[in-house]
């Protein structure tokens, strides 16, 4: 596989993205695998329910509280995911009668198919949703729109929906949910910090270079557990109807700071490195990805992370009274737990 251009080429074969000039090999990019990506975009779990790897006070169920004959119910759509199993924690813990959606939960739910979404939503009373692999898919408002429909006819009275920052189409999702017959929030968040340590870019931090083909642009990377958070807080307190939270760490880093940071953290070095966009594109597309997927990798890369979303908003303050917490600690308490010691490769969340 390979693109050529004034005398150029680049090779994609395995994980090794390579950029030749006069038959030699000038520059190597690390890629991700096909499976890789596909759980770096929500495709494939990135916590599936036989992951023997070591999580941070993760003892929810699959089948939490499922009890098609309760009321009353909390929903958590996508709850083995990165919010979803710590908003499913956190609701199990203030002894919130609790369901999990997902392909593996009983009952199981699948965005493509809806045969069993009125089963989902048996009895329930508030619900979480978030929706994989992006909300900017084609396709996503006609989802997100049916479910809502589903909900509102089954008495949910309260929806809360994970969003993302700068996203158009994401914001066409919010606005489906806020013109329905339903106490609503929006959770729109910046980049997850554990992006770094659970699973899309963690083996690129193991092997000391972080290689994207993104610009290296300032985000403000929030931790999961904040938008964990405020989740809870909209979906079992009062006051939060009708808010668009949006979240973000209490500054902005450029992935060249972040990998900076992650270095003084592990005290090892770990740097960023830019990969051409085009190049990646095209290994991409000829790795046999899905054209809806190539799409979606393009649009993240080329778009959303364009420098649109290089400053700091106050969701966090608002919703719940306190700073999000900062890269800085995220880091130091991610390396205490060995998550990026290059001898111990299992994924620790953070």
């Amino acid at each position: 596989m390979g693109i050529a251009a004034t005398g150029r080429q680049v090779k994609a074969s395995g994980m090794t993205l390579s950029h030749f000039e006069n038959g030699k090999i000038v520059e190597e990019w690390e890629l991700l695998d096909q499976l890789t990506l596909f759980q770096q975009i929500g495709i494939v779990s990135i916590h599936p329910e036989n992951n023997t790897s070591i999580n941070e006070g993760r003892t929810m169920s699959l089948n939490a509280n499922n009890d098609k004959a309760s009321e009353d119910i909390t929903l958590v759509v996508g709850g083995t995911g990165k919010t979803g199993h710590r908003v499913v924690e956190r609701l199990q813990a203030r002894g919130v009668k609790t369901r999990i959606a997902s392909r593996s939960s009983n009952p199981s739910f699948d965005w493509s198919d809806p045969s069993n979404w009125d089963t989902v939503l048996e009895g329930v009373s508030a619900a979480y949703i978030t929706y994989a692999p992006d909300l900017a898919i084609p396709g996503a408002t006609n989802a997100i729109r049916s479910f809502v429909d589903k909900a509102v006819v089954h008495g949910v009275k309260r929806l809360v929906l994970l969003s993302g920052r700068g996203e158009e189409e994401a914001q066409a999702c919010e606005r489906i949910i806020q013109k329905a017959d339903v106490e609503w929030t929006v959770v729109r968040a910046s980049w997850f910090m554990q992006n770094f340590s659970e699973g899309e870019f963690l083996n690129m931090v193991l092997d000391g270079a972080i290689t994207l083909p993104a610009a290296d642009v300032a985000e403000p990377f929030i931790d999961v557990n904040d938008i964990a958070d405020v989740v809870v807080a909209a979906l079992t307190e009062e006051g939060h109807a009708g808010e668009i939270y949006e979240v973000t760490g209490p500054r902005v880093l450029t992935f060249t700071e972040l990998a900076r940071e992650i270095s003084h953290a592990t005290g090892r070095e770990v740097q960023f490195a830019q990969i051409p966009k085009e190049a990646f594109a095209q290994a991409i597309s000829e790795s046999g990805a899905p054209d809806d997927i190539a799409w979606l990798l393009n649009y993240l890369f080329e778009t959303v992370l364009d420098g649109r979303n290089a400053y700091v908003c106050d969701g966090v303050q608002r919703a719940l009274g306190r700073e999000p917490a900062d890269f800085v600690g995220f880091a130091r308490r991610i390396a205490a737990r060995g998550a990026w010691n290059v001898k111990n490769k299992e994924e620790v969340a953070a």
